[in-house]
């Protein structure tokens, strides 16, 4: 199944808006902006995050390896029982193969992760379980996924058939959009409007795959949040409750939302690209918006070098890796520390292209990315790590080159 060019591929095309990525300088207006920011990072929560060892897909090691990861943060019973889950997938991009493998074994959720975790909430007790995305097209989701190699009833099986699939890329079905506050005000925008499943829920769960961003530095949970403000409102083509096109005029260029609410206005650094400052602050802002009650993040088979196949550094890599926490910050620190980067690098450190999504969600008292602080229960980081290569500047700067002339 050929889906259209979707945020990640657009947003390729506006990372080097003004050509190359280009060096600049720290502006004195964003330096004392920032500065003058409250920072909550030493108050910031720590909570445990358990690492697992999963040799493969099959479903049953899936299963008992998941599982074991839960127990060692503590279960799910009290949080999920008789409760309504709702899980954000990972399935940036199309459906089309990656390095010559689906997928679902390079860049998307794997749908055998999805199904043990389904198994593993019904069991548990939970009422309903709906899995959702802001899909790029308008089939049921159940068509699509089929289509693209998801075992749709098997999934359903193993919860239970406590389980639906819901598109949030617009209102769909409910009367109108939930508006999401961010707790702090906001680093881009002090609120979301998106489909309301987000709020009809009672627990929330991030369901990434661990990977290179050629945006971000690094995606897991929390980046995994970037896809839930609805193409509708946040696409190039809003306000169209039909809309397919990406977020990049507004959320990475910073054009205002006709109909959703505006930019919070700040200082971006001098001679640099916006998105690179726009992209981690919008992340932190949509991980305040929707609490995250529960990180899930999979690298059984993985990329590294980038996102997608858009990227033409991707290789494939398999570190045979299962992560949960019930903070998201504090996961994605460990999975960091794992993939061989320093969760608290500064700004322009590697793996980061601009800011660090985890520090801006310290310092707005999310949770911690200090790994000192956080207890790490299964395999310790050394034990786990597995180097990753983010991908380098000039291969971003390639991809926008062969993505925009196909997006005109």
């Amino acid at each position: 199944m050929r889906l259209p060019l979707t945020r990640r591929q657009v947003l390729i095309g506006g990372l080097g808006t003004a050509g190359a990525l280009v060096a600049g300088r720290w502006s004195g207006a964003y330096a004392a902006e920032a500065a003058a920011l409250p920072d909550k990072s030493s108050e910031a929560p720590a909570s445990p995050v358990a690492i697992q060892r999963c040799e493969s897909y099959e479903p049953k090691v899936v299963r008992e390896q998941l599982q074991a990861s839960l127990n060692l943060i503590g279960g799910l019973g009290n949080l999920v029982r008789d409760k309504t889950v709702t899980i954000k997938l990972n399935l940036t991009g199309g459906s089309g193969p990656a390095c010559g493998l689906s997928a679902i074994r390079t860049y998307h959720t794997h749908p055998n992760v999805a199904a043990a975790l389904c198994a593993i909430l019904a069991d548990a007790g939970a009422k309903q379980i709906v899995l959702v995305e802001s899909f790029y097209f308008r089939d049921l989701p159940e068509k699509a996924l089929t289509a693209a190699g998801w075992d749709v009833e098997a999934i359903k099986a193993a919860g239970d058939h406590r389980v639906a699939f819901e598109n949030t890329r617009n209102r769909g079905t409910w009367p109108a959009y939930a508006r999401l506050k961010v707790p702090w005000g906001g680093f881009i925008y002090s609120a979301f409007d998106v489909n309301a499943r987000y709020e009809k829920t009672d627990v929330f769960i991030s369901l990434a795959k661990l990977k290179d961003h050629g945006c971000a530095g690094m995606t897991a949970a929390m980046k995994n949040l970037f896809g839930m403000p609805p193409q509708s409102l946040y696409g190039d083509g809003a306000p169209n409750e039909d809309g397919l096109q990406a977020r990049m005029a507004i959320f990475h260029e910073g054009k205002e939302p006709v109909s959703a609410l505006q930019n919070i206005g700040c200082k971006m650094p001098e001679g640099q690209p916006v998105w690179k400052f726009r992209v981690p602050r919008i992340v932190a802002d949509c991980v305040g918006a929707r609490p995250v009650d529960l990180s899930v993040v999979e690298a059984v088979e993985t990329v590294t070098g980038g996102e997608g196949p858009w990227l033409k550094t991707l290789k494939p890599v398999t570190p045979k890796l299962l992560f949960a926490g019930r903070n998201p910050v504090c996961t994605d620190a460990v999975c960091t520390a794992v993939m061989g980067y320093d969760p608290q690098a500064k700004p322009m450190q590697r793996p980061f292209q601009g800011e660090n999504t985890m520090q801006l969600g310290a310092s707005a008292g999310i949770g911690t990315n200090d790994l000192k602080r956080i207890e790490v229960r299964g395999l310790t980081v050394d034990q786990a790590r597995f180097p990753f290569d983010s991908p380098p500047a000039q291969a971003v700067a390639d991809a926008c080159r062969y993505y925009m002339p196909h997006l005109a």
